[in-house]
């Protein structure tokens, strides 16, 4: 039993540290917030985190897989764009078109997943011209920002449940448990582990690379999408925006490290992943709430990351993941 506890605080330490950061830094800006904690800080707290947090989801999705996704922030744009002229309307036309901008999602992770496996190419060259394609498609769609949304599951997702709890947490447990937990438990989840691990051992193994490549990738464009809706149901429009979608590209990664996730693949936890991503954001508004200029607030954001990518390194160096 002990060595079973052991064995599980070792493999979810990344996770745990994420978490327990989290939690402090949540009491901290609670503590200091002029307005206190309530129902409505809440909810504006993890409606702002919520979004970072899917877009983390699906950047580790491909960091498992020993890749990086730069294009995660402008399909997120992209699919910002598309809603704002298919989500709106009736509810059921407006579900229709929650469904398209899914499916869009899914088809530029599923492109990108081609060209990296069968053209070979490396994935962060792969994602940085395939992001700006999609940024392209989304300046087409929304040259200047507007639009709209249904109004009924714009609030579904973005209010309170019971008028306590924010439907947006509601909505990422439910994606942890609708896409993740099936993802990781079925034999392609644990094949993305194995490919990130070592993908020389996996093909000697017979791990079926292609095929578990293919369905990280396209999970990753499907989670991308999901965050672009989520900012749609937020602010009621759409809006092409290059430095969003680069702020949240540059910001996944670091909730990535942040939530112990390492960088060189094969390792990490979705719970761990979500509490960086809300880490990163309370690291932001705590500082805020503290009255801190925000260059120094920059300034932390960016040592913060600096250090777990160094503790990243260190790790992957004392497993013998890396020589040097």
């Amino acid at each position: 039993m002990i060595g079973d506890t052991r064995y599980w605080l070792r493999e979810n330490k990344g996770a745990l540290a994420a978490f327990a950061a989290f939690v402090a830094m949540f009491a901290l800006y609670a503590a200091n917030h002029s307005a206190g904690l309530n129902a409505n800080v809440a909810q504006t707290a993890a409606n702002k985190g919520v979004i970072l947090a899917i877009v983390a989801m699906a950047q580790t999705l491909v960091v498992l897989t020993s890749g990086i996704d730069l294009s995660v922030g402008m399909v997120m744009v992209l699919a910002n764009c598309l809603a704002s002229h298919i989500a709106a309307g009736e509810t059921g036309v407006a579900t229709l078109g929650v469904l398209g901008v899914l499916a869009v999602g899914a088809a530029c992770g599923a492109i990108n997943g081609l060209i990296v496996i069968f053209g070979r190419l490396q994935p962060i060259v792969t994602t940085i011209a395939t992001g700006a394609v999609y940024y392209g498609a989304a300046l087409a769609l929304r040259p200047v920002p507007g639009g709209d949304v249904n109004a009924t599951l714009a609030d579904a997702v973005t209010g309170q449940v019971a008028g306590v709890v924010p439907a947006s947490l509601v909505l990422l447990a439910a994606l942890v448990a609708l896409v993740w937990w099936p993802f990781r438990r079925s034999v392609l989840g644990r094949a993305v582990y194995a490919v990130g691990s070592s993908e020389i051992a996996a093909y000697m193994s017979g791990v079926p690379i292609r095929r578990a490549k293919l369905v990280a990738y396209t999970l990753s464009g499907l989670l991308a999408s999901v965050a672009g809706l989520f900012v749609t149901f937020v602010t009621y429009s759409g809006e092409a925006s290059a430095a969003a979608g680069g702020t949240y590209t540059l910001y996944s990664i670091a909730a990535v490290v942040l939530g112990g996730v390492s960088l060189f693949g094969g390792e990490g936890r979705m719970v761990g992943i979500a509490a960086g991503a809300i880490l990163l954001e309370f690291i932001a508004n705590g500082l805020l709430a503290l009255h801190v200029n925000t260059y120094y607030q920059t300034v932390v954001q960016g040592a913060v990351l600096g250090a777990a990518i160094l503790l990243d390194r260190l790790r992957a160096r004392f497993f013998g993941r890396i020589r040097r």
